[in-house]
């Protein structure tokens, strides 16, 4: 198969403590777990057409070095980088220089929430920001996203 035929692929990047959905504040962040969600990720990609990688780290240079390896390997990226969303300069680099469509995810409404969550390093790269809708934002993300990639490899 050539590469033009490829289906297109997508990260998505859950940062941390999103290993701990579901046990984690319920009623901020809902009943369903991280294999859940991923679960529900897949299944939109085959739906969609399209490939997905799903991963989860806590640690913030793990996530930079994905977002590396990405370029060039990815159509876009899909990002929930939770708390380093709020604090992290290298994750807004490395998406930076990954030169690709950014997706930003959150489960809960981060503007409803304390004030320190309302600053995003990561919104002014973003095509779309999705928050609030719960693991439905990373479905919408990757509808929109895998959209995208078909247009530009048409």
């Amino acid at each position: 198969m050539s590469a033009q035929k490829m289906p297109a692929k997508i990260l998505v990047l859950h940062g941390p403590n999103l290993n701990m959905l579901g046990t984690r504040e319920p009623d901020v962040y809902g009943h369903e777990t991280l294999d859940d969600v991923n679960a529900a990720i897949q299944a939109r990609a085959e739906e969609l057409g399209v490939g997905v990688a799903c991963r989860q780290s806590n640690s913030e240079g793990e996530l930079v070095t994905w977002i590396q390896g990405a370029r060039g390997q990815a159509a876009a990226i899909i990002i929930n980088a939770g708390a380093y969303t709020h604090t992290s300069i290298a994750i807004a680099d490395a998406l930076r220089a990954a030169e690709l469509p950014i997706y930003e995810v959150h489960l809960s409404n981060i503007y409803r929430r304390e004030s320190f969550r309302h600053h995003s390093h990561i919104s002014g790269l973003a095509e779309a920001v999705i928050c609030g809708l719960g693991p439905d934002g990373y479905l919408y993300a990757l509808t929109t996203a895998a959209k995208a990639a078909k247009a530009v490899a048409a």
